[in-house]
Order: C-alpha cells, then sequence, then structure tokens
C-alpha cells in the first residue's frame, strides 16, 4: 500500500514570519501521519528556522531546487549537501518553472537526481507536457522520455523511493485541472514505463503525485484514482487551513 505524500510548494512567497505561523498552525494538526506524508517545500532562506520549527512533528520540510555538485564555483546555488547539513527531507527536482526559465534539462535533472540519493534526500520529480503537445497527442511520449532521462542509471532500491509529479504545464496555476481520469491515465502510463524500465516492483513502489490547481474542492476526486499517490499543490498550499484540509484528504 503506497502512502500518499502531499506536498505544498510555496514558490517564492511569503515572508518569514508568515512561514514560521504557517508552521507553527499546521505541524501538530497533520492527520493519521501513517497513512500520508505531509510537506513543504520552502524558499531556501527559510529552511533552517523551519526545519527546527517542525522539528519532532509530522511536517516534513522540503527545497525547491539544488544543484547537483557538492561544492564549487557556483555563485547563488545550493548543493545538496548544504540540505543535508539543514536537515532537510525533500527536494523537488525538474519543475516546469525551472525547465522554462532557468534552462533545466532533462541531463540535469537526472544528474540532481544521482545527487539527491547520495546525500539521503528525497527527490520529487517534477514531469509534464505543455498545451500544444497534449493538443498533437504527444502527452505520453513526452512524459515518457522525461521519466526514462530522470532515472537514468538508479538502482532499483532508488527508484522505489522516488517521487514522481505528473504537473501538465497548461494546468500549473492557471485554475484549469486535469480531470482526475486524464491524470490518472498519465500516471498510469508513468508506472507502466517503471515497469518497463526498472522493474514492477519499482513501479508498485514509486509515489506518483498529481499537480496542477489542486485544492480541497478537487483533491479527492484525484486520489481516489488508481495510479495518483497524493498532490504537489501551488497556491492552495499557500493558507494554512487549505493545506490541513488536502493532508487530511490524503489520510483517508
Amino acid at each position: 500500500m503506497r502512502k500518499n505524500v502531499i506536498a505544498g510548494n510555496w514558490k517564492m512567497n511569503k515572508l518569514l514570519g508568515e512561514a514560521v505561523d504557517f508552521v507553527e498552525s499546521t505541524k501538530n494538526k497533520i492527520a493519521s501521519a501513517e497513512k500520508v506524508e505531509a510537506v513543504v517545500c520552502a524558499p531556501f532562506p527559510y529552511l533552517p528556522t523551519l526545519v527546527e520549527k517542525a522539528k519532532g512533528t509530522d511536517l516534513a520540510i522540503a527545497a525547491q531546487n539544488m544543484h547537483f555538485e557538492e561544492s564549487g564555483a557556483f555563485t547563488g546555488e545550493v548543493s545538496p549537501a548544504m540540505l543535508k547539513d539543514l536537515g532537510v527531507s525533500y527536494v523537488v527536482l525538474g519543475h516546469s518553472e525551472r525547465r522554462e526559465m532557468f534552462a533545466e534539462t532533462d541531463e540535469t535533472v537526472n544528474k540532481k537526481t544521482h545527487a539527491a540519493f547520495k546525500h539521503g534526500l528525497i527527490p520529487i520529480i517534477c514531469v509534464g507536457e505543455t498545451l500544444e503537445q497534449r493538443e498533437a497527442n504527444e502527452t505520453m511520449s513526452i512524459v515518457e522520455n522525461q521519466v526514462k532521462a530522470a532515472l537514468a542509471g538508479l538502482t532499483e532500491e532508488q527508484v522505489n523511493q522516488t517521487i514522481v509529479a505528473y504537473e501538465p504545464i497548461w494546468a500549473i496555476g492557471t485554475g484549469k485541472t486535469a480531470t482526475s481520469e486524464q491524470a490518472n491515465e498519465v500516471c498510469t502510463h508513468i508506472r507502466k514505463v517503471i515497469a518497463a524500465e526498472v522493474s514492477s516492483t519499482a513501479a508498485d513502489a514509486v509515489r506518483i503525485q498529481y499537480g496542477g490547481s489542486v485544492k480541497p474542492a478537487n483533491v479527492d476526486e484525484l486520489l481516489s484514482q488508481s495510479d495518483i499517490d497524493g498532490a504537489l499543490v501551488g497556491g492552495a498550499s499557500l493558507e494554512a487551513e487549505s493545506f490541513l484540509q488536502l493532508v487530511e484528504a490524503g489520510a483517508k
């Protein structure tokens, strides 16, 4: 039985006081931690404070990105070793905004995935198609190629621990949401790709989230699908009450 993962991606939002208030008001209210993992993906400057505030609770703290090198002349970057040293548990890799605006590629996502596992971080790997690609019936091939590239060279044990987030780019922050059937169809295909590339055991173990305008009003329907194991949530994760409702849905 795969445990759902509800991850709130704050992106470039909140000031430190707001971030602390959010963690303080949610950390002791995570329902049924044995059934759901609750994760907050916070901006880099807040990670040390939030890790400390969440210590000993069922709320985990994630980074939104990282470099694949341990150290070096990479001005403005943050390494996996730094994240691990802070006590961060997860890291989001390959988000469409990183791919589109900051030159992230399938190759760098793969390097970052290997680096994450080397340093004991759980990667949340984002994949997804544009509206043009969906309308051209290229969704499955685009997502398949992204998954294959991201997981290349990983051991089966590492793949077992990986979280894949299917985020159709046309549904991120637009208010549009893939239907639960559309989302599940792609998540099912991702699982088939992993079965073919790695093993059926790995395919059964991998958690696959859906992301794209997820909110309390539609999360139950999405999570009821056979191959959706949680959600990577943007705007609806910025308010504590909304985030807790999403986590509660993940625990059902």
